[in-house]
């Protein structure tokens, strides 16, 4: 009796089970992740790197190529997506989420990368074989046949609009940033086409990771020491792993004498220590410290002078974090969780006051490429109340001759200059200091008063710094 439930096998072709390939399916399943849980890929891929190594699956080559893929993947989200619509018979969004990140994989492969074409291919249909079935595997090999016809510089020039008719849609193709981004980067700017470029190019590199050598418990000597590690670029305790090295294997980062932080974080808090006082300066405040990579830099900063660090963070879990990254400081230190707009300490009582306010994250897009998808306009109306009521609590929180940090990692407008004016509009007894000579020897620092750093200038994340001191 024939069995008829399943399709005969044509000869010549017998069948052959689907051949896993460890790198391709971590990294489908860091992309799931990012798109099913709203999750951060640089927070979801390295337990998964982590878990394969354990298992014996991973190298560090492969983990090297797994990382490229993921973030290579994300940050050219917007590109491949106008590059797969060219190729594809529906709308995207009638294409399920997994084809997609399959489809979106093979596609950077091939454009993306230097894997021959052919290996692209012929992976990506292998992957779309485990992960999604022979039905769908189908359906992504003829796509990414189509994709292949072609290198990237060919589609974008059939894809993305020209930039005489339509300057911002066409970066916003070319570069892979939604066009509300680009445009309000642009503003920000306030320079010509090179400039917007550069920096839209910027945010699409892979960041080195930064060390921060934690005052009084650790040395830039000491970090040196590390394979490929090279000196910061302006902040007198950063260094470089110029490699992707990976922080975990430093001595000093695991026993919390160092950590990772971006320079521009570092030269935030540097700046606000920097800054001139009128009279004494015993007391600091943190007052948006999670999760401690600033809070735990000024506190050995503070200690140094013989002043007290007080790390305050509204949400216990991240009051957490940072009581863990201040444990060893040598100096006296305080970590509570509380309301920054409800603080619970007297008006008046710190010399100086740093406020890191949440925002939309737009200058650390290099480190979660994932943000610039997910942001929308209207996510700038939700932040502005909370920044305004920061900074006004942060300038009650200052005594008359202290200075206030105010400090956003987006280079947006709305939530930088416009927050800053708005509130000094309404409050009396309070000036704009320059920041400039708080950094001394950055360089692009603008006409002051306030700073804005730029990876495509810095090297940094787009940190914005205003200092003020109260007056009143």
């Amino acid at each position: 009796m024939t069995d008829q439930s399943r399709r005969p096998r044509k000869p010549g072709k017998p069948y052959r089970r689907p051949q896993k390939d460890p790198v391709r399916i971590l990294a489908f399943d860091a992309l799931r992740a990012v798109d099913e849980r709203d999750a951060y890929a640089n927070l979801v891929l390295p337990p998964l790197l982590r878990k394969a190594r354990e298992k014996g699956d991973f190298d560090g080559r492969d983990a090297a190529l797994a990382t490229e893929l993921v973030y290579g993947t994300l940050r050219r989200q917007g590109t491949y997506d106008a590059i797969l619509s060219a190729c594809v018979d529906r709308p995207l969004r009638d294409v399920d989420p997994p084809v997609l990140d399959v489809l979106s994989l093979g596609v950077h492969q091939l454009l993306g990368t230097r894997i021959p074409s052919h290996a692209a291919v012929s992976a990506t249909v292998e992957l779309a074989r485990v992960v999604l079935g022979d039905g769908r595997a189908k359906f992504v090999n003829a796509v990414l046949r189509k994709v292949a016809q072609d290198d990237l510089d060919g589609w974008l020039e059939r894809v993305a609009p020209p930039y005489d008719e339509d300057p911002e849609d066409h970066l916003a193709v070319v570069h892979s940033h939604p066009r509300w981004v680009v445009s309000a980067l642009w503003d920000s700017l306030g320079g010509g086409r090179a400039g917007i470029e550069d920096l839209l190019e910027a945010d699409n590199e892979r960041p080195e990771v930064t060390l921060v050598a934690r005052p009084g418990r650790a040395t830039t000597e000491e970090l040196l020491r590390e394979e490929a590690a090279v000196p910061g670029r302006w902040s007198p305790y950063a260094v470089r792993l110029t490699e992707g090295g990976e922080p975990g294997a430093v001595e000093a980062v695991r026993e919390g004498r160092a950590g990772v932080q971006d320079e521009g974080s570092q030269l935030v808090a540097l700046a606000l220590a920097n800054a001139p006082l009128d009279g004494p300066d015993e007391r600091w405040l943190d007052g948006c410290a999670g999760p401690g990579g600033k809070a735990a830099l000024l506190a050995a900063l503070a200690a140094e002078r013989g002043a007290v660090l007080l790390a305050s963070e509204r949400q216990p879990h991240r009051a957490g974090l940072v009581a863990k990254a201040l444990a060893g400081n040598p100096g006296p230190y305080q970590v509570i969780a509380a309301d920054g707009t409800r603080p619970p300490w007297q008006p008046g009582t710190f010399d100086r006051v740093l406020v890191d306010v949440p925002c939309t994250g737009l200058g650390a897009l290099r480190r979660r490429p994932e943000a610039r998808w997910r942001r929308r306009p209207e996510d700038l109306d939700g932040f502005a109340p909370l920044q305004r009521a920061l900074l006004r609590t942060a300038l009650e929180s200052v005594r008359v001759g202290g200075v206030v940090g105010y400090a956003t990692c987006s280079p947006h407008l709305a939530e930088t200059r416009a927050v800053v004016d708005d509130v000094l509009k309404h409050y009396r007894g309070a000036e704009l200091i320059d920041a400039r000579p708080s950094l001394p020897g950055v360089p692009a620092l603008g006409d002051g008063p306030d700073v804005q750093l730029w990876p495509h200038l810095h090297g940094t994340d787009a940190m914005y710094l205003a200092l003020i001191r109260r007056t009143a």
